[in-house]
């Protein structure tokens, strides 16, 4: 790999792990807002207005750090990537242009009617919820609509001169791909959001603040993200992963570490891939479990590594072995952690369980971590491929931006995105500690 490619590489995957930071907790936090809208509607109750309130106000927040973050990626398109974008662009293009179009300025105009409440009725503010989360969801469709294709090319032609372009615009929004990573990033976006809800009111309730609105919190995060770690897990997470082994099998084989072809073929749950010897070290493992998981057969035939040209092995192993198994564990520790509050919350104790509350807490930023490691998956995984089968990731970078271009930009990135990262954190502790009260004191609803 070249040192030009390697800093490409390296900038983009730091800027797009870093800006999905916050559009994963909008996504999960719009479907939120407009569920607390709707009680606010329904009951009439101003305890579910003064929650939305406090709610909207941290979306506000983390929209704004999003945007600034988010528009860089597609400079990038042009700046280190224009041979990809010279080929694909007819593609890309489409999907990119309607985010913006559709669901970016959909999404920002609601926000500020919402931002804007006083001079609005509760009506007008649930129906702004409503498109908010609309706009939201859209938004992540379009954009991985935009992904999918990359991942598992549809409705495409090819040009006179190479390039490639939509010849149905249907069958890109419709590509099988996206259903199962549609759903499966959508109900991840979910689990943030409710891992931070419920730890925010977790911290409420054990530094004894604002205590009716902390119960809500609870309430809120752990039923919604009991409700969404489970999705996450099955059907979404399965879906994805048997639609990983059809298309892309040699993905497939490498984030489960197997490196031969195998008939009844087993899960590991631990261990270390040895590339020297083509094993898995320290193995635990549950026998014959991924070829059920798979194939429904205890016995069916799981393709590994050696069914492959080794120039098609994904170029990072261990990197892209370990990803898949801090997603899948942390996955699965979300799901324990939710199902635990869950049945608390049922029986009545959950606001007095300490080490729960703790727990809870403590946990928040974990799905960050989850979602990170999945991306890295997604994207390792289709490596050497920009384009799957049609555009390898050495043939996309720009001809002209040199490696000591291309680090000059990361090292500024790098440096630019610590300064905005300290800020959010800073802003959002000072939003926190001002709590859902400084919010009541300064709202009147009109009728």
């Amino acid at each position: 790999m070249t040192s030009a490619l390697l800093y490409d590489r390296l900038q983009f995957a730091f800027t797009a792990t870093f800006h999905y930071l916050f559009p994963q907790l909008t996504m999960g936090l719009a479907l939120l807002l407009f569920y607390l809208r709707s009680r606010a509607l329904v009951t009439d109750d101003d305890h579910y207005q003064h929650v939305s309130d406090f709610w909207t106000s941290i979306f506000a927040l983390n929209f704004g750090f999003g945007v600034v973050t988010g528009i860089p990626l597609e400079f990038q398109f042009g700046t280190n990537w224009a041979r990809f974008s010279t080929f694909a662009g007819g593609v890309i293009g489409q999907t990119l242009a309607m985010e913006g179009v559709f669901a970016f300025f959909l999404e920002s105009s609601f926000l500020g009617i919402l931002l804007f409440r006083k001079r609005f009725s509760r009506r007008l503010q649930w129906f702004a919820a409503l498109m908010l989360f609309v706009g939201s969801w859209i938004s992540g469709y379009f954009i991985l609509a935009t992904n999918a294709w990359m991942q598992h090319p549809v409705a495409y032609q090819v040009g006179d001169d190479g390039r490639v372009f939509v010849n149905s615009l249907t069958g890109l929004l419709t590509n099988p791909w996206l259903f199962w990573q549609f759903t499966h990033n959508m109900t991840a976006a979910v689990v943030t959001a409710s891992c931070v809800i419920a730890a925010v009111g977790a911290y409420y309730l054990l530094s004894g603040q604002h205590l009716s609105h902390a119960k809500t919190f609870l309430q809120t995060g752990v039923v919604a993200g009991a409700i969404a770690s489970a999705l996450m897990i099955f059907p979404t997470g399965h879906g994805n992963a048997k639609q990983v082994f059809e298309h892309q099998p040699v993905k497939g084989a490498a984030f489960e570490g197997l490196f031969t072809t195998e008939r009844g073929a087993g899960l590991y749950l631990v261990g270390q891939p040895n590339l020297e010897t083509m094993t898995i070290d320290n193995p635990i493992e549950i026998p014959k479990a991924l070829s059920f998981l798979v194939y429904k057969d205890l016995y069916a035939k799981v393709k590994g590594l050696d069914a492959f040209p080794r120039d098609e092995w994904p170029d990072n192993l261990p990197l892209l072995y370990y990803a898949y198994h801090v997603m899948a564990g942390l996955g699965t520790i979300f799901a324990a952690i939710f199902g635990l509050a869950l049945l608390s919350l049922w029986r009545g104790r959950l606001f007095n369980m300490k080490w729960l509350l703790w727990l809870l807490m403590l946990s928040a930023p974990f799905p960050y971590i989850a979602t990170s490691a999945g991306w890295m998956t997604a994207e390792l995984g289709r490596q050497p491929w920009l384009v799957y089968g049609l555009l390898r990731t050495a043939d996309g970078t720009s001809p002209l931006v040199h490696s000591g271009n291309a680090l000059f930009t990361l090292i500024g990135f790098l440096g630019l995105y610590l300064l905005l990262g300290l800020l959010f954190v800073f802003l959002l502790g000072k939003a926190i500690q001002r709590g859902p009260d400084s919010i009541d004191s300064q709202t009147t609803y009109p009728a």
